[in-house]
């Protein structure tokens, strides 16, 4: 059959011209193409990584496409998330996503999953896709979505970020790669892996990674160029000293080894280990911010890092870092009220927690950080 009657295949002429720069690459052509508008893919989180993930699928004819997101749109979010407006800012992240996506390209069915991915559903959403993506944030969706692709038997596009740093990887239960438990076993405790809102992140970097989930997503429904398969591509912004890592299969895993211990979605699974950071905030020693400004001769204590200060900080308050307390808390005074801040209080938390082992008696932990200090305290403060 000729390039021209392949052609033929695709529904509209209009389809044939909007795809052509598809059709006139070897090793996709019209069969590709055709394999793409009779894809269906699942994808979940439509923030940094979603954004550019979703917009790529979208434009390379995807047929039918998944959504799931509980959020709505902050102005935080428009530093990255290349979705949205500040027109959309309190808005339904899938609600906006969608409009744009279907003025973008109409051939593509969205599909909204308003109900979110939990572990009760998550297999049954699973069966009507062919692969899935993940664009969370958080480790707890990390593991469900990991451990359900891989019983389902459908292909996981996974992909992550930290600061300027960014990991992506491709895992199939039917290529023997193994799986991102064999990459990560434990779920780390809540509290110990700062999200982005605590350590930051690049702005351009989650475009990139974004962008190499769908790469990834067009190789694998096309059948062109070899997948990331058993391998963890790490990418540096900083210095473009990228790397690659094999990810074998690993016969000890939980999910996927010779004796796995996992082998339905049991909900308590999905809950990230509470640490003692969270058993802190928990302790009458936390204090809002209303009654902290009451207290008598306090004295604040920013354990946020140098750069956070130039966005906003607590008049008066001395600044130490939290990985410098342990060699500084001696300039503490410890006959003062000390009130530990960090921008949400996980940090704090852990800071209050070291000058307690110390002997310090009157050392609190700001509940909710500075940030919640701006929201009821200071409202013309700048938050991020």
């Amino acid at each position: 059959m000729s390039e021209h009657e392949k052609l033929g295949r695709l529904d509209t002429k209009r389809m044939a011209e909007r795809y052509a720069r598809h059709l006139s690459l070897p090793g996709v052509g019209a069969d590709g193409q055709q394999r793409l508008c009779a894809a269906r893919v699942l994808l979940v989180g439509l923030g940094g990584l979603g954004s550019p993930a979703a917009l790529y699928l979208n434009a390379a004819g995807v047929g039918t496409l998944g959504l799931a997101d509980f959020d709505t749109v902050d102005e935080s979010n428009l530093q990255r998330q290349i979705l949205y407006t500040e027109l959309d800012v309190g808005k339904s992240k899938l609600d906006c996503a969608a409009r744009v996506l279907q003025e973008r390209n109409g051939d593509t069915l969205i599909i909204l999953h308003r109900e979110g991915i939990q572990p009760d559903n998550v297999l049954d959403i699973m069966a009507q896709y062919d692969l899935v993506l993940d664009g969370t944030d958080n480790f707890p969706t990390r593991y469900l979505l990991n451990d359900a692709a891989y019983l389902a038997g459908i292909p996981l596009i996974s992909a992550s970020m930290f600061q300027f740093e960014a990991q992506v990887a491709v895992f199939d239960s039917k290529h023997d790669s193994g799986c991102y438990r064999c990459l990560y076993p434990d779920m780390p405790a809540a509290g110990d892996v700062p999200n982005c809102a605590e350590a930051g992140i690049f702005g351009a970097l989650p475009g990139m990674a974004g962008a190499m989930q769908a790469i990834e997503a067009i190789k694998w429904i096309t059948g062109v160029g070899e997948p990331l398969q058993g391998r963890l591509l790490m990418l540096d912004t900083l210095t473009h000293r990228n790397r690659m890592m094999r990810v074998p299969a690993n016969p000890q895993c939980a999910l996927c080894g010779s004796s796995p211990s996992i082998v339905d979605m049991q909900a308590d699974r999905y809950a990230a280990p509470v640490c003692a950071v969270a058993a802190v905030e928990e302790q009458p020693e936390s204090i809002t911010p209303d009654a902290a400004a009451k207290l008598t001769d306090a004295l604040f204590v920013d354990v946020r890092e140098p750069f956070e200060l130039e966005l906003c900080r607590i008049p008066g308050a001395v600044h130490i870092p939290l990985r410098d307390i342990p060699k500084r808390y001696a300039e503490l005074p410890v006959e003062r009220p000390l009130v530990m801040y960090c921008h949400k209080g996980m940090r704090s938390a852990v800071a209050a927690q070291q000058l307690r082992e110390k002997g310090y008696r009157q050392v609190y932990n700001l509940s909710g950080g500075i940030d919640r200090w701006a929201q009821e305290m200071e409202p013309d403060m700048a938050r991020y």
